[in-house]
C-alpha cells in the first residue's frame, strides 16, 4: 500500500486559510481558461479533463485545510446526482483516507490537553495515523493489553468552521450550479452540525448514550468509550477489529446471507433511532462503519447527530407512508408544511413543484411500499440518479428565490440517501417494515 504523504502543518488563521481558498480559485480559473483554449481548436472536446483537473486541485487544497472545508467535499461525494465522476472519486477520499497530520503535531495536541505525550499515557501509540478523515485522524494504541482507537481533532477545526463555509460558497456555487437561496439555508444547518461535530466532549456523551440505547439491535457492535482518556479534542474508544465498509467492499466479498444480515442491522439501527429515539446518527458514509471479522456491523462515529424536532417528525415521515400518494389533499398539505410550495407561488410554480416533489416522494418512499425491498435493484438506483440529474439541471429550482424545503429535512434526506447507497453497495435485501411504525 502506498504511504499517504503526511502534512507537517495546517493553515489555522483566517488569513492563511483565505489565501489557500484564493489560490484554489485562481487554479480553477486557469483550468477553465485552458479548457476553453483547447475547445477553440477542438469543438468536440468534453469537460472530462476540466472536471479531472478541478477535482484534483480542489481536493488537494481542501485536504490541506481539513476541517469543514474537507467535510463539505466528503458530503458532496455522497451525492452522486450532484457531482461529475471525477469529483466523486477525489472527494470520496475524504471519507477515511485523507492525508494525515504528522506525529509531532499529534504530540503537540496531547501536550496541550493532557500535559503529557501519548507514550506517557498509553503502553504503545502508533506514530502514523491508521485512518484520516475530514475533521480528525485515528491512531492505534494499547493499554493494559487492550487495543484502543484514539481520535485526534485537527488543530483549528472548530474555530474555522464559520469562516471556511463562507469562503467555500463561491467555489460551490460556481462548480456545482447550486441555488444560492437553498445553499444559504443548507449551510446554516451544516454549520450547526459541524460545530457539534467539532465538540468531542459532546460526541463522547452521545456515543455512550446512543450505543447503550441501540445495543440490543441484532448484529450491531459498538466500542466502549473511555472518558478518562478523552476531552474536547481527543476521543478514546475500543479498537474494533475489521475494515471500514468502503475498504472492505473493495477488497472482499460478502455472501448474500452476510450482506442481508449486515444491511438489515444498518436499516434497524437507523429506523430504531428515527422512530424510537427521535435522534439519529446522520453521517452514513462508508468510513463510519466497520465490517467486523465475524461479519457484524460496527458503529464507530457519533460526531454528527441530528435531533428530530417533535413538530417536524409527523410532517416529514408521513411522506413515507404507503398510501400518501393516493391522498392528494394530504400530500399537498404536507408540501406546504415542509415549504416545498408556498401560498404566494404562482399557479404555474405550484404545479411544477408539486409534480417534482411528488416524484421525489414516490422514489424515496418506494422501499416502504413493500414488506421487503432489494437494494440491489439497479433500475431503481438508475431512476434515482436520473431524477437527480434532472433536478440539478432544472432552471426553475436553481433560480427559485425561495428555499424549497425546511432546514431540518437536509440531514434526514442526506441520511436516507447515504443509507440507500450503502445498502445498494452491500446488495442487501431488507425487511423494510422493521422498526417502522406505519
Amino acid at each position: 500500500m502506498t504511504k499517504v504523504k503526511e502534512h507537517e502543518s495546517i493553515p489555522v488563521t483566517k488569513v492563511q486559510r483565505a489565501t489557500k481558498f484564493i489560490t484554489t480559485g485562481a487554479k480553477i480559473g486557469g483550468n477553465y481558461l485552458k479548457h476553453y483554449s483547447k475547445k477553440l481548436v477542438n469543438p468536440e472536446l468534453t469537460k472530462d479533463q476540466l472536471h479531472e483537473d478541478n477535482a484534483t486541485d480542489i481536493y488537494k487544497s481542501l485536504s490541506q485545510l481539513k476541517g469543514s472545508a474537507l467535510k463539505i467535499a466528503q458530503m458532496l461525494s455522497m451525492d452522486k446526482n450532484l457531482l461529475p465522476t471525477a469529483y466523486q472519486n477525489q472527494f470520496a477520499m475524504a471519507q477515511y483516507s485523507a492525508p494525515p497530520l504528522s506525529y509531532p503535531l499529534v504530540v503537540r495536541t496531547f501536550e496541550k490537553y493532557f500535559k503529557k505525550r501519548p507514550n506517557q499515557i498509553f503502553d504503545t501509540f502508533s506514530q502514523s495515523a491508521r485512518n484520516a478523515a475530514s475533521m480528525g485522524q485515528v491512531h492505534e494504541a494499547t493499554l493494559n493489553g487492550k487495543k484502543l482507537a484514539v481520535k485526534i481533532q485537527y488543530p483549528g477545526v472548530g474555530d474555522s468552521i464559520k469562516s471556511d463555509l463562507a469562503m467555500v460558497k463561491p467555489i460551490a456555487l460556481r462548480m456545482f450550479n447550486l441555488n444560492p437561496t437553498e445553499y444559504d439555508e443548507y449551510i446554516q444547518e451544516v454549520q450547526s452540525r459541524m460545530m457539534e461535530e467539532a465538540d468531542y466532549a459532546l460526541e463522547l456523551d452521545r456515543s455512550m448514550d446512543l450505543s447503550v440505547k441501540c445495543k440490543d439491535i441484532d448484529n450491531l457492535v459498538f466500542p466502549v468509550y473511555y472518558p478518562e482518556f478523552s476531552n474536547d479534542k481527543i476521543l478514546t474508544m475500543d479498537w474494533l477489529e475489521g475494515k471500514p465498509l468502503g475498504e472492505f467492499l473493495k477488497l472482499e466479498k460478502l455472501t448474500k446471507t452476510e450482506a442481508n444480515q449486515i444491511g438489515q442491522a444498518m436499516w434497524d439501527f437507523y429506523h430504531f433511532q428515527i422512530h424510537q429515539l427521535k435522534e439519529l446518527h446522520a453521517d452514513p458514509h462508508p468510513g463510519n462503519f466497520i465490517i467486523t471479522d465475524d461479519r457484524k456491523l460496527g458503529i464507530i462515529d457519533f460526531g454528527c447527530v441530528k435531533v428530530i424536532p417533535p413538530d417536524f417528525y409527523p410532517q416529514y415521515f408521513q411522506l413515507l407512508e404507503k398510501d400518501i400518494l393516493q391522498d392528494r389533499a394530504r400530500l399537498e398539505k404536507a408540501f406546504y408544511e415542509l415549504r416545498f410550495i408556498y401560498e404566494d407561488d404562482s399557479a404555474k410554480e405550484k404545479k411544477f413543484f408539486i409534480d417534482i416533489f411528488t416524484q421525489l416522494v414516490e422514489l424515496l418512499g418506494r422501499p416502504f411500499r413493500t414488506k421487503e425491498f432489494d437494494f440491489d435493484d439497479k433500475a431503481y438506483f438508475e431512476s434515482i440518479y436520473f431524477f437527480g440529474e434532472r433536478l440539478a439541471s432544472m432552471k426553475e429550482l436553481r433560480e427559485s428565490k425561495k428555499a424549497r424545503g425546511v432546514k431540518h429535512a437536509i440531514y434526514i434526506n442526506r441520511t436516507y440517501f447515504g443509507l440507500y447507497n450503502l445498502l445498494h453497495d452491500l446488495k442487501a435485501k431488507i425487511n423494510t417494515s422493521s422498526w417502522v411504525p406505519f
